[in-house]
C-alpha cells in the first residue's frame, strides 16, 4: 500500500497523519517506508527525534527517507517492492511531489480542520484529484475531520461541505484537539506509545487507521474479483 498524506493547506495535521500511520504500520509488524517530500522536512525531524528517544530499542522501527519532485514517483515505483508500506508526507502546497507521489498512491488521505478556510481549500484539492486520476485510476481519495472541536456547529458544517465534493470520500472517522497528539510528536512518538495513555486520542488513532486500511483492503479484494471474471 502506498499511502499519501496531503493536501494543499498547511498546519492541517498532514505530518502527525504520516508519522502515525507509518508506527501503526510497524506495530503490525510490517516493513514500512516513510518518505519525507516536504520542504519543511518535518518528517524527517520527527524521525530523528524517535531515533533518539528509542535508541535503546533499535530506532523508529521504519525506514525514513527524502525525496522531491519527480523522484517522489521514481523512486517511489522502485522501493515499492522493498517494503509492505509506503507512506508519503509531502508539503502543504500543489507541489510537483505531490503531483508525483498522487500517481503512484493506492489512498491520498487528506486531513481538514473544523475552520471555513481549511474546508474551503478540498474544492482545489479535488481539482488536484481530477488532473491525477487519468494517470492512477486506482487512487482512493479520503479526507476526514482533524483537530476537532468537542461540541458545536463547526464540525457539523465542516463535513458537511467535505461530504458534497464528489471526488473526495469523507471517513467519520475524527481526530479530537488532544495534548496528546503534540505531546507525544515532541518525544518522537505515536500517541499509542505515550505514557501515560490518553485512550481517546489512541482510539481515535486506531479508529482512522482501519477505516484507511480496510477501504484498501476491500479495493484490492474488488479489483481481484474484477480480474478473476474477465
Amino acid at each position: 500500500m502506498i499511502l499519501v498524506c496531503g493536501g494543499i493547506k498547511g498546519g492541517v495535521g498532514k505530518t502527525t497523519l504520516a508519522t502515525n500511520m507509518a508506527i501503526l504500520f510497524a506495530h503490525a509488524g510490517k516493513d514500512v517506508l516513510l518518505v519525507d517530500a516536504d520542504d519543511q522536512e518535518t518528517a524527517s525531524d520527527f524521525t530523528i527525534i524517535r531515533n533518539e528517544t528509542l535508541a535503546d530499542l533499535g530506532g523508529a522501527g521504519y525506514t525514513a527517507i527524502k525525496l522531491h519532485g519527480a523522484a517522489v514517483r521514481s523512486e517511489g515505483l522502485r522501493l515499492a517492492p522493498k517494503y509492505d508500506h509506503i507512506v508519503i508526507d509531502v508539503g502543504g502546497r500543489d507541489t510537483a511531489g505531490q503531483r508525483a507521489a498522487l500517481s503512484i498512491a493506492d489512498v491520498y488521505a487528506i486531513p481538514f480542520l473544523p475552520a471555513s478556510f481549511d474546508v474551503w481549500t478540498l474544492e482545489k484539492v479535488a481539482s488536484l484529484i481530477e488532473e491525477a486520476r487519468p494517470f492512477n485510476d486506482k487512487l482512493k481519495t479520503l479526507c476526514f475531520l482533524n483537530r476537532a472541536d468537542a461540541r458545536g456547529q463547526d464540525n457539523d458544517e465542516a463535513t458537511e461541505i467535505a461530504r458534497e465534493i464528489p471526488q473526495l470520500t469523507y471517513i467519520d472517522a475524527p481526530l479530537g484537539n488532544r495534548k496528546a497528539f503534540r505531546a507525544a510528536a515532541s518525544k518522537g512518538l505515536s500517541v499509542i506509545e505515550l505514557r501515560p495513555e490518553d485512550p481517546k486520542a489512541s482510539g481515535e488513532l486506531t479508529s482512522l487507521f482501519d477505516r484507511l486500511t480496510n477501504i484498501t483492503v476491500a479495493s484490492k479484494r474488488h479489483q481481484a474479483e474484477l480480474t478473476k471474471r474477465s
